[in-house]
């Protein structure tokens, strides 16, 4: 029996062209491009106006061995990941199992935790310097203390981010949370009548059918830890201690040193660094699945 194929029309096929063509084109001009772009003026020393020279690893060893800020921004970033991937997202999940009980209330308290989502993280920086201002901040006000947390090198990235912290958590929650009410109570069922506990049933049954939100969880994290960049710079434009690798590629590819050529390779290392931990993470995935 012969397959029956449908022709599309010439109207069919002209939607199909403008659509697909028109996110064709916004793909690759605002996020291969630039990426490609970036990619290859890494390797020369173009300040956006002269001649552009290709220098080859230039940039790249001058990164390693004559600019400072760039190991900070390192650790920084490095701390700032941990700080989101170990101890917010963890607590977000905390929150969702907890809303997912029908507690009390529950409504007021899921609102309450999201409520710093709609937050830009430029506002929740604003926030930050009344809470923890040494002048007028909130924080020292309470307690009578007075310490400089914005201000002293040792401690002012931990409590920013606790402050992006605040902000994922509800993230975290909300996005856990569907996928908890997605969860089929038959197992929950099964999993009682087995005789497991709370505890084994949560890790045992409910957590491995969430490794489709792992997964978006996981990217949402790293995106958010690597691309963190109005926060500190509402703060003190990213300096003193709280240099991120987002702060130096803005800083020198549009500040006043206009070192286009350096500033894209900071910016080929963040995107090597977040492709690292995706890659890896979605490739050791896709091989338990198989």
């Amino acid at each position: 029996m012969a397959v029956k194929t449908r022709r599309y029309s010439a109207r069919d096929v002209t939607i199909l062209v403008i659509g697909l063509g028109v996110a064709i084109v916004v793909n690759v001009g605002l996020i291969w491009g630039p990426t490609l772009a970036s990619v290859g003026l890494s390797g020369t020393d173009w300040n956006g106006i002269g001649p552009i020279e290709w220098i080859g690893g230039e940039n790249y060893a001058d990164l390693a061995g004559e600019y400072p800020p760039f190991w900070s921004a390192v650790r920084n970033n490095v701390l700032w990941l941990g700080f989101l991937g170990l101890i917010a997202t963890p607590f977000g999940l905390f929150c969702a199992v907890l809303l997912d009980r029908r507690l009390r209330l529950s409504r007021v308290y899921q609102s309450a935790l999201y409520m710093p989502v709609v937050l830009s993280l430029a506002v929740v920086g604003f926030i930050a310097q009344l809470v923890y201002s040494s002048d007028y901040g909130v924080l020292n006000a309470v307690t009578g203390l007075t310490v400089d947390w914005l201000g002293d090198r040792s401690i002012n990235i931990w409590v920013v981010m606790v402050a992006a912290g605040w902000r994922h958590v509800g993230y975290v929650m909300i996005i856990y949370l569907a996928g908890l009410k997605a969860v089929d109570p038959a197992l929950k069922e099964a999993a009682a009548i087995d005789g497991a506990s709370e505890s084994q049933t949560f890790f045992r049954v409910v957590f491995p059918t969430l490794r489709p939100i792992n997964v978006i969880v996981l990217v949402i994290t790293v995106i958010e830890a690597l691309r963190a960049f109005d926060i500190v710079y509402a703060i003190n434009r990213g300096r003193n201690g709280l240099e991120l690798l987002s702060v130096l590629v803005t800083e020198n590819i549009v500040g006043e040193a206009s070192r286009i050529g350096f500033g894209s390779a900071i910016a080929v290392i963040l995107l090597a660094i977040s492709l690292g931990f995706i890659v890896t993470y979605l490739s050791q995935l896709f091989r338990e699945e198989r």
